[in-house]
């Protein structure tokens, strides 16, 4: 007996029933450990549709969230992906096993040691920093695309700058309680964005975002 409440099948039918429809993104999915990435005592509900706390008042994205975001982000193999909110790693390694070359920084530094020892010995290359991601990493820049795992009061000027000409940035905009979804593709100097609703966050720390954390 499995046990975990729901397996990864039912995850991946689910995500398919939802509308993701790219196969490197279901693979990831499919094949990636995600229970490791989440701490007792919700190891068991890793497949669960759902987010799910990892510590430091912060969670792992709901699997249908992680989906849907890097399909809009539309990564293809080689892609230089800046992700903002490392997390517990989960994205970063989807992103990884997906032939991207991730760059991801986490704010707390707890969150960001454990995610480091855990990507490194599943084997996956991911460039890893410990900071304020709303002013994004300009040593590596400019990026492909620019994922925002948190909520943002608004969009951060230096993510957009750190885009290349067709680059994408997905980052959820909003107050506290609820956010938008937007997705901006830079052409040039211009910026144009689509909006989706039906996601929440944690909140956004940083110089560019909200000013305090709730939890240290």
């Amino acid at each position: 007996m499995s046990i975990f409440d729901i397996d990864r099948d039912d995850m991946i039918a689910l995500l398919k029933d939802r509308g993701i429809t790219d196969s490197r993104i279901l693979r990831a999915l499919a094949t990636i450990d995600r229970h490791l990435f989440i701490p007792e005592p919700f190891t068991s509900r890793a497949y669960e549709d759902c987010a799910l706390p990892i510590g430091k008042g912060q969670t792992i994205s709901q699997p249908y969230t992680v989906a849907y975001m890097t399909q809009a982000l539309g990564v293809r193999e080689g892609d230089k992906i800046l992700e903002i909110g490392t997390g517990s790693g989960y994205q970063a390694a989807v992103l990884a096993s997906m032939g991207a070359r991730v760059f991801t920084i986490e704010r707390n530094s707890d969150l960001h040691a454990a995610a480091r020892k855990l990507i490194d010995k599943l084997g996956f290359r991911v460039a890893t920093k410990c900071g304020d991601g709303t002013v994004g990493w300009s040593e590596f820049a400019p990026f492909n695309g620019i994922l925002v795992t948190a909520g943002a009061p608004e969009i951060p000027q230096p993510l957009l700058k750190q885009l290349i000409d067709g680059g994408k940035l997905v980052i959820p905009v909003g107050g506290l309680d609820n956010q938008t979804l937007v997705v901006v593709t830079r052409r040039g100097d211009q910026f144009d964005r689509r909006e989706v609703d039906g996601f929440r966050f944690v909140p956004l720390i940083g110089k560019m975002g909200w000013d305090k954390p709730l939890i240290n």
